[in-house]
């Protein structure tokens, strides 16, 4: 690297360049609720006034931080680099007022989490229960949705998915080995296996359509006909239930709902392994280590 070449992800201020709190908290809120609408309500500013004085902070620090998208504000590389330091500013700020105010074991500020819409209702709710009792000052976001929330982009802090995370900032441990099984409706025909003539399967949508449930339930009903496909377990859940055909669920989802029973068809269905994974700049985050410990006395094989 040449001399005076900034490194990939960190950026180069303006020489005499200061950046206050106040403007930082306003590149916070932004970053964090994903448009200036929502950040001005969280700081109780007006829309206009956080506009300009992001433009105010990105003129003064040289550098672009959001990308203008359709869909909201996303950080750009520079952006992500500031994060991290305004996190940190952020942690310190709240412990000042915690000692202030006599709370300096009490922890607080944000965490957002994203996994599975089942995993999420299922596995996790109880554990954020027990959370939010322990650190009520703590404000948990949970994110449900099938496509993958950046890490790096900070689009989340904390994630959990069925697949290793790739990316290179991300710290990631494999949680748990998730159970699955083949289920249908009470008084639903029993399909055959092997065969499954006249039966109807619930699967996995076309985007989803290369996990090994999806090629398993096939092969193990080959002469059934495919009915309904979505890229939600919950959802396949709820049509099993009004017996709209069989459908791969995991055992903790399935074996928990009234009106299911789980099929035995000679051959159990292939587990999935559970990942968790969070940006390497949140590793001293003492929330998140709180959360973290939590999860894995709770959850981890």
């Amino acid at each position: 690297m040449a001399y005076g070449e900034v490194p990939p992800g960190q950026i180069q201020l303006t020489k005499g360049t200061a950046m206050e709190w106040s403007d930082l908290r306003v590149f916070l809120a932004i970053a964090r609720e994903g448009s200036l609408g929502a950040a001005a309500r969280k700081l109780g500013q007006s829309q206009p006034t956080m506009g300009r004085r992001l433009q105010a902070l990105e003129r003064d620090i040289g550098h672009t931080l959001f990308q203008r998208t359709s869909s909201g504000f996303v950080l750009t590389d520079e952006g992500a680099a500031v994060l991290s330091h305004a996190e940190r500013m952020e942690d310190e700020a709240l412990a000042v007022q915690r000692q202030l105010s006599g709370q300096e074991n009490q922890l607080d500020g944000t965490l957002r989490i994203t996994s599975s819409d089942w995993f999420a209702e299922v596995v996790l709710t109880p554990v954020l229960a027990d959370f939010a009792r322990q650190h009520p000052l703590v404000l948990v976001e949970l994110l449900t949705d099938s496509r993958f929330f950046s890490l790096s982009r900070r689009e989340a802090d904390l994630a959990f998915r069925i697949r290793p995370f790739d990316e290179p900032d991300v710290v990631s441990r494999k949680l748990l080995h998730m159970p699955y099984g083949a289920y249908v409706a009470q008084g639903y025909a029993e399909p055959r296996a092997g065969d499954g003539a006249g039966a109807k399967l619930i699967t996995m949508d076309m985007a989803f359509g290369d996990m090994p449930d999806v090629a398993w339930l096939q092969r193990m009903l080959p002469n059934a006909q495919v009915a309904f496909r979505s890229n939600a377990r919950a959802v396949h859940a709820q049509m099993c239930r009004r017996g709209a055909g069989v459908a791969v669920l995991p055992r903790p989802l399935g074996d928990t709902l009234d009106g299911l029973r789980r099929l035995d068809l000679g051959e159990e269905p292939p587990t999935r392994e559970t990942w968790i994974g969070y940006h390497r700049d949140m590793r001293r985050q003492a929330r998140l280590r709180a959360l973290l410990d939590l999860v894995v006395a709770r959850l981890a094989d």
